[in-house]
């Protein structure tokens, strides 16, 4: 018996390029409607990001902006990424709504907590990128500036650098679901994830190291943390069940699936 997953209906491909391409519009749609919400406030938005850098500046100082057109667009490049970061939801949704048919139900089950977890994990990692890793990171760059040279940043390779770390962290913090995801679909299981713990510790402080300025604090800081997620996503993992462990629930649904027989 061939397995067809639920809902399929067996579309042809124009009309999958079709539902695509109207999904994929109404991404565009949802991060120009937030950003043109969001357009008003350009300067107040710039402002708030770099306010863990403003802290530290030494009295007087003040960032720069090295180009003309600096103190236009550098705001305005930030709140397109500003609007794109909180379209993630909606962009996630339509992701969802064109692969869902194609699943089965217990899929659905498990891909829907997948689906929110990154989203909240995501923005997560943000949050403590910018409340906890930016007063660490620019403390250290501030006592560390030789005698005589006064620290003043430009915003554009400001902009930058916070928004490198803000992906760094955000994807980061998705650590729990791509545990999961890896054991589900069958790549590894719970027991070699076990075994691998202390080269996954030494990965992570590798990472902190990369990411963060060369003190011990700053790298524990988010090398713990990934560490935790990495734990956090084991244990998920061990309450999930390996993607295509479900033939009977696959036959039961086909079986449902299929049209009654007409009686003579």
């Amino acid at each position: 018996m061939s397995e067809i997953p639920e809902n399929d209906q067996q579309m042809p491909l124009v009309s999958h390029l079709t539902e695509l391409r109207s999904r994929l519009l109404r991404c565009v749609l949802a991060i120009f409607v937030i950003f043109g919400a969001l357009f008003y406030f350009t300067q107040k938005i710039y402002t708030f990001v770099s306010a863990p850098l403003r802290k530290f500046l030494p009295d007087g100082a003040t960032m720069i902006a090295t180009d003309v057109a600096s103190p236009f667009l550098t705001p305005f490049k930030l709140t397109m990424m500003v609007a794109l970061f909180l379209a993630m939801p909606v962009i996630l949704y339509q992701i969802w709504g064109f692969i869902a048919p194609g699943l089965y139900k217990h899929e659905k089950r498990v891909a829907v907590p997948l689906l929110i977890s990154s989203i909240i994990l995501f923005y997560a990692g943000m949050a403590f990128a910018y409340f906890l890793v930016f007063p660490l990171i620019f403390h250290f760059f501030a006592s560390v500036t030789p005698e005589g040279v006064s620290m003043m940043t430009d915003i554009s390779s400001y902009l930058d650098f916070v928004m490198t770390l803000f992906l760094a962290f955000g994807v980061a913090f998705e650590i729990p679901v791509a545990v999961v995801l890896l054991v589900w679909i069958g790549i590894v299981d719970v027991k070699y994830l076990k075994k691998i713990r202390p080269y996954v510790v030494i990965g992570c402080f590798v990472v902190g190291m990369i990411l963060t300025p060369p003190d011990i604090f700053s790298q524990t800081l988010l090398a713990v943390p990934m560490w935790l997620l990495f734990e956090i996503g084991v244990l998920c993992s061990s309450m999930v069940t390996k993607r295509g462990d479900h033939e009977e629930d696959e036959k039961a649904e086909d079986k449902q699936d299929q049209p009654p027989a007409t009686q003579l």
